[in-house]
């Protein structure tokens, strides 16, 4: 992939082209070889060339037409995701320097098919990619990528003709690397769709075949909570997004016996920094020994840093911070201790509660409490306590039973608490938790926080 600085995206699909590739969402299914995306734009190509365009589209299936059409030839692609509100839009297209916009009314996706045309006979410019970040709240940074950043962890070897799918929307880093694993591969991908329920999506999948799937550990309890997720037979599971704790990955591999089940540590500024697939949480001491290669991976403060040729180039907009320190490294703000011969997570460095002076992280209450086998969710959180200032506490969703029915929350509790006891501190232990339908997660598939 070491072209792709000159190379626009199109021509790298032409390059790996085969027969029966497609993309597919719920209403269309689209030949990915053997049409061009230039054709669909509705104003015509030149309209766009050496401008920043900020694509603003309902559908992921126009995103991805406008991807397909514009790399190469706007200077900068702006890719809007679906939860950005009208107010926030004038403030993104100052920060992005554009002025203007492609939405699906400027996509036509009636037409297909159509055989390819003419090779571009402009120039191929090294397109920007901007991508947002999956901040909880707040105004998101923009975040710089070129198509070279993007791709750098996708290597030769991983080019298969698989399905893909991804229960991310591909307007996002972790869908966009799916996409573009899909695009680059003599593979095909189907779409996800933030209307659908889990059972539909499941669904769709079985029957388009789908062979490698991703998402965040919050989507597959989704899924192993739904009662369909037998209606997938994937040959690689991915996840990524949040970090996995073991009782996910083993249920996971009961379910999918015959899958391999990877998890990715990524962010939208260091792109992804590796993959671990021997199905245990945290990531093999050993990879902060390799040199000479990227990505280089550090830790400093108990912070994961790293250096990777994935890394984005810088965020957009005035006074912001580099996104690398002066030696090339970024810290991600993954907290992680080392046991034994293997780093594991412990959580995100702002996400920190303060616990009568002693520091606790939600997602390393969530693990222990995870651990119960009737637990299919859980979301710590600090309440405000007059003594202490903060006490732990937990919403915690129960797998229901074979017939439906659902557990006894009381007997449950109380083994949720001897569970803690033995993995935890005393003041990490929950000291309140309630049962809840369903852990609510993000549009980025991570679990929305709660706060006292």
């Amino acid at each position: 992939m070491q072209s792709t600085n000159r190379t626009a995206l199109k021509e790298l699909i032409l390059a790996h082209a085969s027969t029966g590739r497609f993309l597919l969402d719920m209403s269309f299914r689209i030949p990915l070889c053997a049409h061009d995306p230039a054709s669909r734009l509705r104003r015509g190509i030149s309209v766009y060339s050496d401008t920043n365009v900020f694509i603003r589209t309902r559908s992921q299936i126009s995103t991805v037409i406008a991807l397909l059409a514009l790399d190469g030839i706007a200077k900068r692609m702006i890719i809007c995701p679906p939860d950005i509100s009208d107010k926030q839009i004038p403030r993104l297209l100052e920060v992005a320097e554009s002025k203007t916009i492609v939405s699906d009314t400027d996509i036509d996706i009636s037409q297909y098919p159509q055989q390819l045309g003419q090779k571009r006979t402009s120039r191929n410019l090294d397109t920007e990619w901007v991508l947002f970040t999956s901040g909880t709240s707040g105004f998101p940074k923009l975040v710089l990528h070129t198509l070279s950043s993007l791709t750098a962890p996708i290597h030769g070897n991983s080019l298969t003709h698989a399905v893909w799918s991804t229960f991310y929307d591909i307007r996002r880093y972790g869908g966009l690397q799916i996409l573009l694993r899909a695009l680059l591969g003599n593979g095909s991908i189907v779409l996800s769709d933030s209307g659908e329920s889990v059972s539909a999506f499941l669904s769709r999948l079985g029957i388009a075949g789908v062979t490698h799937i991703s998402g965040t550990p919050s989507h597959w309890r989704r899924v192993l909570m739904s009662g369909s997720a037998k209606l997938i037979a994937p040959a690689y599971i991915r996840l990524s997004g949040e970090m996995p704790g073991q009782d996910i990955l083993d249920r996971l591999q009961a379910t999918y016996p015959k899958a391999q089940i990877g998890h990715a540590f990524a962010s939208t500024e260091a792109g992804v920094v590796f993959t671990v697939n021997d199905v245990r949480e945290g990531f093999p001491a050993s990879l902060l020994a390799t040199t000479g290669t990227f990505p280089i991976i550090r830790i400093k403060n108990n912070s994961l840093c790293v250096r990777s040729d994935a890394t984005a180039r810088r965020y957009l907009g005035k006074e912001m911070p580099p996104i690398a320190d002066s030696t090339g490294f970024v810290d991600t703000g993954d907290i992680v201790q080392r046991e034994g011969e293997r780093y594991v997570f412990v959580g995100r460095r702002e996400g920190v509660v303060n616990i009568g002076g002693q520091k606790v992280h939600p997602e390393e209450v969530e693990a222990a409490i995870n651990r119960h086998p009737a637990v299919a969710a859980s979301r710590v959180w600090a309440r405000s306590s007059p003594i202490t200032g903060m006490l732990i506490a937990a919403d915690v969703s129960l797998t229901p039973r074979a017939d439906g029915t659902r557990p006894d929350f009381a007997a449950i509790r109380s083994e949720i608490i001897t569970t803690c006891r033995t993995y935890l501190a005393p003041h990490k232990v929950p000291v309140q938790i309630n049962e809840v339908e369903e852990i609510p997660i993000l549009n980025s598939g991570k679990i929305e926080r709660r706060h006292a």
